[in-house]
């Protein structure tokens, strides 16, 4: 295995304007070839359901079926020849996983102001699809914290859709974790043609309200396409994981080390950047990150992701070093500083903080508690993580009484004669008249 490049170094000591276009991003790819078979497949679909699912299922995934469903009992099975000491991680993942998303549950509240009544009330989302991918790696992680989050919200409905192998059996670890949560049906069907289904419905696969989970830049596009349409709701759109790290003296270098390359395992296009005010310490990391890749079966996959997207970033102090972070608005931001905490609460943008030397972040990959589906790219900049409020439908409400009626009254005139609509005037004029006619 060829040693792992050098880290580029970026010396930003001395200037604290914007440094974002001085940032390592991966490379803007192209979306058109997806863009166009996808709108293809989409439309395919909806016009002609099982049949144009089961065309490219045989196209893309080699695998020349159309009984969609796993059987339950497959899924009994699977989750019965799951290796025990895997089972027993993945239920204690779970358990950690769902006190955090019910804790995270959003309230319903309701109070009077000036004489009326009202609140909001959230509504689970009646129907939901979940997408696995199972193409380079089976991530039943993943099962865990998209299906998670639904439940917690109280959804009625989950159908999972993860690819076929060539057998026509997806993953099997996947499938056990599909049955440990208790996903009411699981269809084996990926890809662009997957997320059709579940936003159109076939004759055997049915149309759900909302679909989450990642998956390729295909199925990437397709969420995007439908939710354009208006046809089903989408979580945000996620992209290649990155992880910025702050780190002080203090700092154990080969921690640092590790951490930095834990996040590029995924995918060639991770980006992994060091922040520190310490030059000794980026001395020291630049050989233990490459002793650590040349030790780890990924390590050609790792030093892709270093040679392209990967940076030791130098900067005058701490304060500086939130200014670059905040700048960058990363997905895993984690902090290895004398004061972690500290340094945490002045950070204003990232999708979750990995406070100290105890937690790096691949502890949020499987079993931390908050959503391992986070915003990339700087989307973290407006939106945040999967959550259960994202399973969730709010419902406002309002009850006015007489009083409060009456004193509303002048504002509606005002505002309708302004507007121009009179209709809105005369609907609480006409309260008046019945109430005086002692119709109301």
């Amino acid at each position: 295995m060829s040693p792992a490049p050098p880290l580029r170094r970026i010396d930003l000591r001395g200037d604290r304007s914007d440094p974002s276009d001085r940032l390592p991003r991966p490379p803007a790819g192209t979306m058109t070839d997806a863009r166009d078979v996808v709108t293809d497949v989409l439309a395919a679909v909806q016009q002609r359901g099982d049949a144009a699912v089961a065309e490219y299922t045989r196209r893309f995934d080699g695998w020349d079926g159309s009984a969609w469903l796993v059987p339950p009992a497959e899924l009994k099975l699977a989750l019965e020849a799951l290796d025990p000491e895997l089972r027993q991680a993945l239920e204690t993942a779970a358990e950690q996983v769902e006190w955090f998303h019910r804790q995270s549950r959003p309230r319903d509240w309701d109070d009077v102001h000036d004489g009326a009544t009202m609140g909001v009330r959230h509504a689970p989302v009646k129907r939901v699809g979940v997408y696995v991918p199972g193409g380079r790696a089976a991530y039943p992680s993943t099962v865990l914290m998209t299906v998670i989050p639904a439940t917690v919200a109280g959804v009625d409905e989950i159908v999972l859709a993860t690819p076929p192998g060539p057998s026509g059996m997806p993953n099997s670890t996947i499938l056990a974790a599909a049955a440990l949560l208790g996903v009411d049906s699981v269809v084996r069907v990926g890809g662009a043609q997957a997320v059709a289904a579940l936003a159109f419905g076939t004759e055997t696969i049915p149309k759900v309200d909302k679909i989450v989970g990642p998956g390729n830049a295909f199925v990437a596009e397709a969420k995007m396409q439908v939710a354009a349409q208006g046809v089903v709701g989408i979580d945000a759109m996620a992209g290649v994981t990155e992880v910025l790290l702050i780190a002080d003296g203090t700092a154990d270098p080969r921690l640092v080390a590790t951490s930095l390359i834990a996040q590029a395992e995924h995918d060639p296009l991770v980006t992994s950047i060091l922040v520190t005010p310490s030059e000794r310490l980026a001395d020291q990391v630049a050989p233990l990150v490459a002793e650590e890749v040349a030790a780890l079966p990924t390590g050609e996959r790792i030093g892709q992701a270093l040679a392209g997207q990967g940076a030791v970033i130098l900067v005058d102090d701490l304060a500086h070093a939130v200014e670059v972070s905040d700048a960058f608005a990363p997905e895993h931001l984690e902090i290895q500083t004398a004061d972690a905490r500290s340094v945490a609460e002045q950070i204003g943008v990232a999708g979750t903080i990995f406070v100290g030397v105890q937690t790096p972040t691949a502890l949020g990959d499987y079993c931390a508690g908050p959503n391992h589906t986070l915003p990339t790219g700087g989307t973290a900049r407006f939106t945040g993580g999967l959550r259960t409020d994202d399973f969730m439908v709010p419902i406002n409400w309002v009850e006015f009484s007489t009083d409060s009626l009456d004193r509303m009254v002048p504002v509606v005139r005002a505002l309708g004669q302004a507007e121009g609509l009179p209709a809105h005037v005369r609907s609480l004029e006409a309260r008046l008249d019945a109430r005086r006619e002692g119709r109301l």
